[in-house]
């Protein structure tokens, strides 16, 4: 591992890459903690302390809601943006063309994801800020200072975007997801302190529990997102000129996993919405509001059975839904036909398709449950353990491992191609 890391160091494009890494990860780090002006930060901290929802989106942002930073919406404007594309590309045929067209289209694509990234961050916004200011944490704003918060979040999520293209196009792996990550690791050592803070000593039953948990979950999603089905095809021999081609057997490799983390983005997005607008109805002055407010809030308690299996049943749905929308069995079956390939036992065409389709609508039922296991994670954790404040769960670190794994390919990949031995061990 060493040797491998020594050689990486040693090649100057990748060091130079590396450097460029370590400093957009920098510049990331330090605007996080640059808060905007108008908030009590002190209140702020103390409402998302006893907020198990919000806490939950701090670990994902990063720390910077906490923090309530000029970074404070973080990449998920951006990536809600690039799911409505990938559905709009679906359903509009000139997009559709346009996703065929090579690097152009996908440059236009990324031109209108951007675009429609601005609207999606001016709504979210307006949305916390309204939260808070029902929580009295933001007072005596006019209106001009309101529209300058809302802008500057909305120009935080614009740099942050503008730093993930820089560190996929200069640095080393996925800029969205590098940044993304590195938020994570961030809150790491406030979660474990937290967490630590209410364990004792005498409680050495809780300490091994989660630990052991820890490391079961994390080999687990490796060995998940690793996981593919080999579909076997074997392409026909053909003679061009004096030559022969064809013959051979390779497999079409469909991963278990197909959606990523996709879904479970998708679905706490969706999920926390009732419990936001619960927490916004029980300021309200009308007492029917107030009691509306209530309900709904206990209805979608975090720790709530109801919660969970919502939370669940929406990472089962997305999970299928998005994978039906990155892979598409009649375009593999007809570009396996065109190169005079075919699956054995399967006719060539629309048969091919139709097999496709059958095993991948199975191993995606197991990679949906593993994800919506992987969601509920924390409350199923909480239940064993009784600690409250496990908020980084099982999404965090599919996150975070998804994320190594990627990056640890991209490497490889790199040393590969300057005959060095391999940065995975084999």
């Amino acid at each position: 591992m060493f040797d491998t890391i020594k050689n990486l160091l040693a090649v100057p494009e990748l060091k130079r890459k590396f450097a460029i890494t370590l400093i957009i990860l920098a510049v990331y780090r330090f605007i996080a903690h640059i808060p905007v002006s108008g908030v009590d930060t002190a209140q702020l901290q103390a409402f998302f302390t006893s907020n198990q929802l919000l806490s939950l989106l701090d670990v994902f942002s990063g720390g910077t809601l906490i923090n309530f930073s000029i970074v404070a919406l973080g990449l998920g404007p951006y990536i809600s943006a690039s799911i409505v594309l990938q559905l709009l590309t679906m359903a509009i045929p000139s997009l559709e063309e346009l996703s065929k067209e090579g690097d152009l289209g996908r440059e236009k694509i990324n031109q209108y994801t951007r675009l429609v990234t601005i609207p999606l961050a001016f709504v979210q916004s307006l949305s916390v800020i309204t939260i808070l200011k029902s929580q009295n944490i933001i007072v005596n704003q006019s209106p001009l200072q309101l529209m300058t918060m809302i802008l500057t979040m909305i120009a935080g999520t614009i740099f942050l975007m503008w730093l993930g293209e820089l560190l996929t196009e200069y640095g080393i792996g996925n800029g969205i997801s590098i940044i993304i990550f590195s938020g994570i690791i961030a809150r790491l050592p406030v979660t474990f302190l937290q967490t630590a803070s209410t364990v004792s000593l005498d409680q050495t039953t809780t300490i091994i529990t989660v630990a052991l948990l820890s490391t079961v979950v994390i080999a687990a999603v490796v060995a998940v997102n690793e996981a593919i089905r080999k579909v076997p095809i074997k392409y026909a021999k053909r003679v061009r000129g004096s030559r022969l081609y064809g013959g051979q057997t390779t497999f079409l490799p469909l991963k278990i996993n197909q959606a990523g983390m996709i879904p479970i983005i998708f679905a706490v997005s969706l999920v926390l919405l009732p419990s936001l607008a619960g927490r916004f109805l029980t300021s309200s002055a009308n007492q029917s509001l107030v009691s509306l407010g209530i309900t709904i809030t206990n209805f979608f308690n975090p720790g709530g059975i109801w919660y969970n299996l919502i939370y669940f049943l929406l990472v089962v749905g997305f999970t299928y839904f998005y994978t039906a929308i990155v892979f598409d069995p009649e375009k593999i079956a007809d570009q396996v036909k065109k190169n005079g390939g075919f699956i054995p036992g399967i006719r060539p065409g629309k048969p091919t398709a139709d097999y496709l389709n059958f095993i991948l609508t199975r191993i995606t039922l197991a990679g949906a449950l593993f994800l919506g296991i992987i969601a509920i994670l924390p409350s199923i954790a909480q239940g064993f353990t009784g600690l409250t404040n496990l908020t980084l769960g099982g999404a965090g670190i599919l996150i975070v491992v998804s994320v190594v794994l990627e990056t640890a390919k991209q490497l490889e990949s790199q040393l590969v191609m300057r005959s060095y031995e391999g940065f995975i061990d084999r």
